[in-house]
């Protein structure tokens, strides 16, 4: 086959007449990152480590399978761990970090998934440099290195990422799921917030550790399905508490929640990934509130998402965003899988466990390298003020397909990306390469 396939460009070589542009047979190489990733999905300059802490949350309500039914409710310190990853200086000695999780859904043996990194744990923090921080938030039942592919990439451009661990509670059978998925409700924004509080506060403390690379004034979230229901809220679109989906929740459970919305939203931009909470059968904000967000947001969603309703639940939370200008990336005929890692699931493992983490059309490795494209595009924008970045995000036409890039006959462009020669093409992909998305966009007051 490879000989084949030199016979044959030997043979395109000889055909193309005297005038057409020259064949390029020279490889292109892209070190550290798919050589299909688009321009802004490639590892950037910094080295990345990353660890792992503890946080302890104090004055948290927490609730009972009972208490669901009583409406009784106690007081606690909740325990969560956080990932960290920060620029390095160097790599520090040693292999990437593996990380590892395993899924034990009831009925249902479990499956380990092992994912190959480019962090290096406790890596020395680099030398200089004043970063912004990106809290990152997972979905029900998910982990904080689900997407640590992503944390990797935004740290290695020079962000310091916090991704929470919610220790969401396992779930044994059906009640189990109805009293989990409540306190989800519950925490989620609320995780967010203090997780977010108390990094700065060690940030101002401590000058020597990866807190201390923090620009505080430059603050971004990520949030995915339900990590997005809480991001939403967290960046000042509080809820309806009339909804019929909070009813399985203690009143006093939601209170903090609604005395935190009453305060200044913390952070300065924000993505969601295939947010939770409006479609209509569990619609939880009225358009009045998310009217109320201000910060920039960028929403990436499934085409096909049938989980948090992309028709009428992503659609119209990125309608009501009028208080802000937006962006909607939207992936065709995908699903609700939008993002996280690519992992090599283990021979024989249950279908329920590639359901969870793969999309029925789309490979999870180009969609990765998709969504970091974009995410470094509008974080670099947003948090970093580079207007650069903004070419990358007004794309020149909303439905990727449309564009057009003229290539003579025979010539081969070998990997190349468009720039400001191909203004008729979604900017850092390369030609042919940018299909199946859609980039919606709305200012504030539309």
């Amino acid at each position: 086959m490879k000989k084949r396939h030199i016979a044959l460009c030997t043979l395109a070589i000889a055909g193309i007449a005297a005038g057409t542009a020259a064949y390029v047979a020279v490889p292109t190489v892209h070190e550290g990152s798919p050589g299909e990733a688009p321009e802004l999905g490639r590892m950037g300059e910094f080295t990345v480590g990353t660890q792992e802490l503890a946080f302890a949350l104090p004055d948290r309500v927490n609730f009972g399978k009972l208490d669901m039914a009583t409406g009784g409710t106690e007081i606690e310190t909740r325990e969560l761990m956080v990932r960290v990853y920060y620029p390095a200086s160097e790599a520090g000695g040693g292999d990437p970090i593996a990380y590892s999780h395993t899924m034990a859904p009831p009925d249902m043996e479990p499956v380990t998934l092992e994912y190959t990194g480019s962090a290096f744990a406790d890596a020395p923090v680099a030398a200089q440099g004043a970063f912004p921080l990106v809290i990152m938030s997972h979905g029900f039942n998910g982990w904080s290195t689900q997407f640590s592919a992503l944390a990797e990439h935004i740290a290695s451009r020079g962000y310091v990422v916090a991704s929470i661990d919610h220790a969401d509670r396992k779930l044994e059978g059906a009640t189990d799921f109805i009293h989990s998925f409540a306190q989800v409700l519950a925490s989620r924004s609320l995780d967010q917030r203090q997780v977010l509080a108390q990094i700065l506060e060690r940030a101002e403390a401590d000058s020597t550790g990866a807190f201390g690379l923090i620009d505080p004034e430059h603050v971004g979230l990520i949030g995915y399905s339900m990590g997005g229901y809480g991001a939403l809220a967290s960046v000042g679109g509080d809820y309806d508490y009339e909804s019929s989906t909070f009813d399985a929740v203690p009143s006093d459970a939601m209170a903090p929640v609604s005395a935190a919305a009453n305060e200044a939203a913390p952070f300065d931009a924000l993505v969601a990934f295939a947010p939770w909470g409006g479609q209509p059968d569990n619609r939880v904000w009225s358009a009045e509130g998310l009217s109320q967000i201000t910060a920039p947001v960028m929403i990436v969603a499934g085409g096909e998402d049938d989980v948090s309703n992309y028709a009428d639940g992503i659609s119209w939370i990125f309608d009501q965003l009028k208080g802000t200008d937006r962006r909607m990336l939207v992936y065709r005929d995908a699903r609700h899988n939008i993002v996280g890692n690519a992992f090599d699931l283990p021979e024989g493992a249950p279908f329920r466990a590639i359901e969870f983490v793969n999309e029925p059309v789309w490979r999870q490795g180009r969609i990765n390298a998709i969504n970091e494209h974009f995410v470094a595009a509008f974080l670099d924008l947003t948090l970093k003020g580079d207007a650069n970045m903004a070419a990358y995000l007004d794309v020149p036409m909303e439905n990727s397909n449309d564009g057009a890039w003229d290539v003579a006959f025979g010539e081969q462009l070998n990997g190349k990306m468009a720039g400001d020669g191909e203004p008729e093409h979604w900017r850092g992909f390369q030609r042919r390469w940018a299909l199946g998305l859609e980039m919606h966009r709305k200012a504030a007051g539309e």
